[in-house]
């Protein structure tokens, strides 16, 4: 697995399809430039709080399948990145600016990123700093108003477990290492790795986390003119679709696309990596190839809202 340094620390990264090419933004922020050809649609996805990369490889194959150039990153403290017990190293501004760390190491001017939960919050962190290196965003399940409390109520138990249970956390990460990847399912494996990991990094990221900003406010928001798909999902108290609708209409250049439930885009991914191929397409100014978009399976309860700003 390749990896870049940032601040020292070494964040990894894999990438699917395309191959290496430098992209000269040509559109401006907003608006629709000349068709790219594969090798020029890059597309970074990030993870959720204390998972890795490995939780979008099958997004990533699938995407990459339609023409884009997808590379998926493990911010520091996930995956196979460093992972220092430095709290301090840990906040979302930081995640924001490993993302445009990756495209300064990749030579890529101009990247479509699409993050989920913390990977949304940080996605929002680099369109904050550096907006005009980012070509669109998606956003699934940003961490908002609506969402702190429930964020509050389901990680501090963990906190404490990994803070002061850290020997029994490391007991049962032992125990769970031993149990072969083999015998479960692609995402079995992406949840067990929640606790196969050694719990005391996992406590100072979510130290860090906790006591620092978390996400940009939403007079910086208003500002953003990147052009962004925000996917919300129903009854989901740490990820409410009320903060998935907030910011569709926060930002000028967002539309919201509703999911039927929190699972869809892992369990029955065809409607919504549809509606996702279809907003790169529309981003990077047609299909990467020249050819007609593969027709994805549209879903009897399809919703997609529009947010006019």
């Amino acid at each position: 697995m390749p990896f870049f340094t940032y601040e020292g620390q070494r964040i990894a990264y894999t990438e699917f399809g395309g191959g290496p090419a430098a992209v000269t933004p040509t559109g401006g922020r907003g608006r629709t430039a000349k068709s790219a050809p594969a090798a020029a649609r890059p597309l970074i996805l990030l993870h959720g709080l204390l998972l890795s990369q490995e939780m979008h490889r099958p997004l990533a194959e699938e995407l990459a399948s339609r023409g884009n150039r997808v590379i998926t990153l493990d911010l520091l403290g996930h995956g196979a990145s460093d992972r220092p017990r430095d709290m301090w190293r840990y906040s979302m501004p930081s995640f924001g600016e490993q993302v445009i760390a990756l495209m300064d190491h990749l030579q890529v001017e101009q990247a479509a990123v699409m993050g989920t939960s913390l990977g949304a919050n940080a996605a929002l962190e680099a369109a904050s700093r550096r907006p005009e290196r980012l070509r669109g965003m998606v956003i699934e399940m940003p961490v908002l108003d609506n969402g702190l409390l429930g964020s509050a109520l389901a990680f501090t138990p963990l906190l404490v477990s990994l803070t002061f249970g850290e020997p029994a956390m490391r007991l049962l990460a032992r125990v769970t290492r031993a149990v072969p990847r083999r015998l479960l399912p692609h995402y079995g494996n992406v949840l067990l790795d929640l606790v196969r990991q050694d719990p005391g990094p996992g406590g100072a990221l979510l130290q860090g986390l906790f006591f620092g900003r978390i996400a940009p406010p939403r007079s910086e928001r208003a500002t953003f003119q990147t052009p962004t798909l925000v996917l919300g999902h129903p009854r989901d108290p740490v990820h409410p679709f009320s903060d998935a609708g907030m910011l569709a209409k926060e930002m000028p250049n967002a539309r919201l696309l509703e999911a039927n439930s929190l699972v869809e885009l892992r369990m029955q991914p065809e409607r919504l990596t549809g509606e996702i191929a279809a907003f790169l397409d529309e981003i990077w100014g047609g299909p990467a190839d020249g050819r007609a978009k593969r027709p994805a399976r549209r879903a009897t309860a399809k919703r997609t809202r529009t947010s006019s700003g």
